[in-house]
């Protein structure tokens, strides 16, 4: 019988302290960890019990942190700069990496998660950290759905008991969390942004998926991704999905990207 051991400590990281939990597969072969990125509102709890599945589906260990100002990780008052994507990529995942003696990792990011994932494959392509990377409902740059959705999203907190729900997972980091997600966004200088850059510099395999009923951005979002990727890459647009892949269709999210890092291994690219 496979069991999963779960184990969870702090990391010191420039700025703080993160939170980290682990999920092992007793008997699991050596293979490269799969690490999660959660999204703009999230943390490790909200990945509930897709990080177990997960690892005992591919029988690898799976890493999920709280990002600084997430979850249990160290709090943050003032709010991220635009560069908040790369910042991660550049000190804080680098940090993680060291700290648990992870040499090569497979980066799985959600909606913004995958951003961080690509910059991370990017920033550090001349040193392999990453075998692959997959990202699930990621925005490689701003559409008038992004925004239209982000806006909808800070209404429905800012009504009732709404907030009480990011709360519930952030504590008294909740207003930051929120508004650092809305404020960056919907910065008239971050509408500019894109990842074309650090995708024409990551050369290991993508897989990039998205529902076609994703409020935050269109279909175009995973034909951008793979296309403007130099090395072996896949998209998959799944029919009646919205923004949480790994929660409305989890069994095929697991088939997925077992079917996927199995491909790239028979390419060759892993």
């Amino acid at each position: 019988m496979t069991v999963i051991n779960i184990d969870e400590t702090m990391v010191s990281v420039p700025g703080g302290e993160i939170f980290v939990r682990r999920w092992h597969v007793s008997g699991g072969r050596c293979e490269t960890p799969v690490v999660l990125l959660h999204d703009s509102l999230g943390c490790v709890e909200l990945w509930r019990d897709f990080p177990e599945v997960l690892a005992l589906k591919l029988g690898r260990q799976v890493v999920a942190y709280d990002r600084l100002g997430f979850g249990r990780s160290t709090e943050r008052t003032a709010p991220p700069s635009l560069r908040f994507i790369d910042e991660e990529a550049e000190s804080v995942f680098p940090a993680l990496c060291a700290s648990l003696g992870l040499e090569k990792v497979i980066p799985f990011g959600h909606s913004v998660g995958g951003c961080m994932a690509i910059a991370i494959a990017s920033i550090h392509s001349m040193t392999g950290l990453c075998a692959a990377v997959i990202t699930e409902s990621s925005q490689p740059y701003v559409e008038e759905r992004t925004k239209r959705g982000i806006i909808a999203s800070r209404n429905y907190f800012n009504q009732g008991n709404n907030f009480e729900k990011l709360a519930k997972y952030h504590g008294p980091k909740a207003r930051w969390v929120l508004q650092a997600w809305t404020d960056t966004w919907l910065h008239p200088q971050f509408l500019c942004w894109n990842l074309k850059t650090h995708l024409n510099n990551v050369h290991c395999p993508i897989l990039a998926v998205h529902g076609d009923r994703d409020e935050y951005g269109s279909v175009d979002f995973p034909e951008f991704i793979a296309g403007q990727a130099t090395g072996y890459s896949r998209s998959v647009v799944l029919p009646g999905i919205g923004h949480v892949p790994h929660k409305e269709s989890c069994a095929e999210i697991l088939d997925m990207v077992s079917g996927f890092l199995a491909e790239s291994v028979e390419e060759g690219a892993l």
